[in-house]
């Protein structure tokens, strides 16, 4: 298995990894965006978003997804925003791979944190990043607007 940086050809892959991992989420019909959508977005000349891929036998198993981000107490900061191992290929150590090598990038790029969101009743994940280190914020809630949101609150 080889962790590498994604290409426009893997894109479609990418995708894939992601609508399994919105049925997994148990929001299998969440995901709006295409390949394409990744490609413009991602391998621009101000790509959004970074993707490292973990490939066993030419085949992509899985992905880590992020992109920087600033804090104005600490600086430049990761955020991890899908880590995805496809369901059959797990317990592989490709998950602890791109996990790795997320942790590896942000030391070498002098990140202060790396940060990502877990569901609470995803224990296993969060059993596994306690055990590497991480801290799991528990007094911290998410706060999102939707596009219906934005469109109703700017009328």
């Amino acid at each position: 298995m080889i962790i590498r940086k994604a290409a426009k050809k893997d894109m479609s892959a990418v995708l894939d990894l992601i609508k399994e991992l919105a049925r997994f989420q148990k929001e299998p019909n969440a995901v709006l965006i295409s390949a394409e959508d990744l490609i413009r977005e991602g391998f621009s000349d101000k790509p959004l978003f970074q993707c490292l891929v973990a490939e066993a036998d030419d085949e992509i198993i899985g992905i880590a997804l992020y992109y920087y981000n600033f804090s104005t107490w600490i600086g430049k900061t990761i955020h991890l925003e899908d880590l995805i191992v496809r369901e059959d290929k797990r317990g592989t150590g490709a998950g602890l791979g791109l996990y790795s090598e997320i942790i590896r990038l942000a030391e070498s790029e002098n990140v202060k944190r790396v940060e990502w969101l877990v569901f609470d009743w995803n224990v296993s994940a969060i059993d596994f990043y306690k055990k590497t280190g991480a801290k799991v914020k528990d007094n911290l809630v998410v706060v999102q607007m939707d596009h219906h949101g934005i469109t109703e609150f700017t009328k």
